[in-house]
This record gives structure tokens, C-alpha cells and sequence, in this order.
């Protein structure tokens, strides 16, 4: 049956990844297929109550995705709703770095316009491919006005999940994107169901205006400290992924200390979930030691979105002060 509802214009962008990816004569896989193609393929599409224009903007595995790429996109896709011609977008690209670039997008997206990104974890060529299902309820989301004004949202083996909250926890399955918060919502019988909202956002629309290599240091059990001391004096932020509730080894403090001193530094949590606390522990490299010594705390952030958020701070040409209040635990973003 034809849905009766009003027809709805969606923009569908194409980046690449494994939702575009097909066998090359080598026997592996690579992204080949267009925007224009991935429409095509998708069942049910023509009964939605849905045209899309669709584009390619980029065809890259997700690994080969840039910072830089994604703002061009997030400048292109803000152009093209500024014009009303559509009432929503929907990006796909590889899932390898979708948690990061869909969290990006939440930064830069400028317009209260859906944005959809979703992706695949079964190529075309594969049985069960999911890319057509996670495409049509991507379409699906981003028609509907329910989304207007709640920012980029990831929609994958539909569950609507909110970036922030978003990681790759598989690397494989299809059910591979979970949400420490779980899903806002779903795709239901063709139609979005919402069980929650995300909080509200900050959105830093600045241009970039300068350079910023911003690093990421994970800890793990036995760390000596020589990829730290490597690292001073080679970034222009630090982004530390420490143990439990923000932890490093008593040898790390000096050395942090002195990096804090220099560049914004920010303590993460390599768990997954939950946040960095700020004056329930107190040994030397503990949370309150750390922040003491001018690090900064990354709230509910983990260590990937906590660099992209600091990577768009400081070329925007945010000072320590900036960045300490987009990294404090009352930031609405976070």
C-alpha cells in the first residue's frame, strides 16, 4: 500500500565505506558503488512517502575519513538545507570511525535540520547485507519532522542513537553501534518512535582558522611512561585515556603536569562508559590529583570524542578558558 502521507525531499550524500563496497578482482572488497546506486537497491524505498536526491561527496573507506572532510561536508549539507528545498539529509560512510564523524557532525551541523548518518557492516555482495534496511530507516528518520532541531543522530539496525553517547562495539555484527544510555528510539513499522530525547547541544559553527594536532594517549597495565615522554612538546592538545574513573601511574604525574602546563590536557575514561570523577580518589595520578595539576576533566566523554571535541576547540581558535567550559560536566553537549 502507498503511504498517504505528504511527500517529504531527503538529501542523501555518499562517502563511501563498506555500505558501498563491492568485490575487486582480488577477491576483496572496496567502496565503488555511487549514491545513486545504493538508492536503487534499497526495497520499500518508492513506497515512502520520500524523494531523494542523492550525491556523492567522497568514496573512502571510513578509516580514510578526515577531520577536514567531514567539516566540508558539514558545510556543504548546512548550504543545501539553508535553501529549503529538503526537510532532512542522511549521510553514509564506513562504521569504522562512524561514532566519531557522527559526533563531528553534531559539533558543526549548524541548522535544525535532520541529519541522518548510518553506514553497513555487511557489504552488498554479502547475505544478509544491511545496508539497504539501515538506508531506508535512515531516509525514514530523516523525513520526519519529529527530528527537526535534535541534531545529527545515528540510525543503524533501527535504533535511533545519539552521538554522544554512540560507540563501535563490535566488529562485525550488524547490531555493532550500542548507546551507554541505550537508543533514543526506533524504526517501527515503517515510522519513528522516540522513548527519549538528546540533550540539548552546543553547536561551534566557526570556521576553522588554524592548525591543531591534537594526540591520543591510551594507558594500559605495566605503562612505563616512554610513549608520553615521546609525546612532549609534539601536540597542541592532549587527550590521555586513563584507567577507571580517570587514573594514571604515579611515574606519569610530573610529566602531565609539565604537558598541562603547556597545551590543554584532557583526562578521559578508556572504559566505554560512566565519567570521569573529580574528588573521590586522592593517591598520586588519581582524578583529584590530576585536575589539581591542570588537567582537564572530559565528563562523559570518552577518549574519541574527547579529542574531536578539543581538535574543534582549538582550531576554532578557542583559549584554555574556552576549552575548560566546553569540558565542563554541565556543558550541555556532553
Amino acid at each position: 500500500m502507498t503511504d498517504s502521507r505528504p511527500r517529504a525531499r531527503v538529501l542523501y550524500v555518499g562517502l563511501g565505506g563498506t555500505i558501498a563496497m563491492t568485490r575487486t578482482d582480488t577477491g576483496g572488497i572496496t567502496p565503488v558503488l555511487g549514491a545513486d546506486a545504493l538508492i536503487a537497491a534499497v526495497p520499500g524505498l518508492a513506497e515512502l512517502p520520500v524523494s531523494v536526491e542523492s550525491r556523492n561527496l567522497a568514496q573512502v573507506p571510513g578509516a580514510s575519513l578526515t577531520i577536514d572532510t567531514i567539516a566540508r561536508v558539514a558545510a556543504e549539507l548546512a548550504a543545501e538545507l539553508d535553501t529549503g528545498r529538503y526537510a532532512g539529509a542522511v549521510i553514509t560512510q564506513g562504521t569504522d570511525t562512524l561514532e566519531e564523524t557522527a559526533y563531528l557532525l553534531s559539533l558543526l551541523h549548524r541548522t535544525d535540520h535532520p541529519l541522518v548518518v548510518t553506514g553497513a557492516m555487511r557489504a552488498p555482495s554479502l547475505a544478509g547485507a544491511d545496508g539497504p534496511a539501515n538506508l531506508l530507516a535512515a531516509v525514514t528518520a530523516a523525513a520526519d519532522p519529529q527530528l527537526r532541531g535534535l541534531g545529527p543522530l545515528i540510525v543503524f539496525n533501527d535504533q535511533i542513537l545519539d552521538p554522544a553517547r554512540t560507540r563501535k562495539t563490535h566488529s562485525t555484527s550488524t547490531a555493532a553501534f550500542t548507546a551507554d544510555t541505550g537508543p533514543l528510539g526506533h524504526i517501527v513499522e515503517g515510522r519513528v518512535r522516540f522513548l527519549a530525547r538528546p540533550l540539548p547541544r552546543i553547536v561551534h559553527a566557526q570556521p576553522f582558522t588554524r592548525p591543531a594536532t591534537v594526540g591520543l594517549l591510551t594507558l594500559s597495565l605495566g605503562d612505563d611512561g616512554e610513549m608520553l615522554r615521546a609525546a612532549q612538546g609534539r601536540f597542541d592538545g592532549l587527550v590521555v585515556s586513563a584507567f577507571g574513573a580517570g587514573h594514571v601511574p604515579g611515574g606519569h604525574v610530573e610529566l602531565l603536569q609539565k604537558e598541562a602546563a603547556r597545551i590543554p590536557v584532557v583526562l578521559a575514561s578508556r572504559t566505554g562508559a560512566g565519567p570521569v570523577l573529580s574528588h573521590t580518589y586522592a593517591f598520586p595520578g588519581s582524578e583529584s590529583d590530576l585536575l589539581a595539576r591542570g588537567l582537564i576533566g572530559a565528563g562523559y566523554l570518552d577518549p574519541y570524542k574527547a579529542r574531536i571535541l578539543l581538535t574543534v576547540l582549538l582550531r576554532t581558535g578557542a583559549d584554555l578558558g574556552a576549552v575548560r567550559a566546553a569540558f565542563d560536566p554541565s556543558a550541555v553537549e556532553l
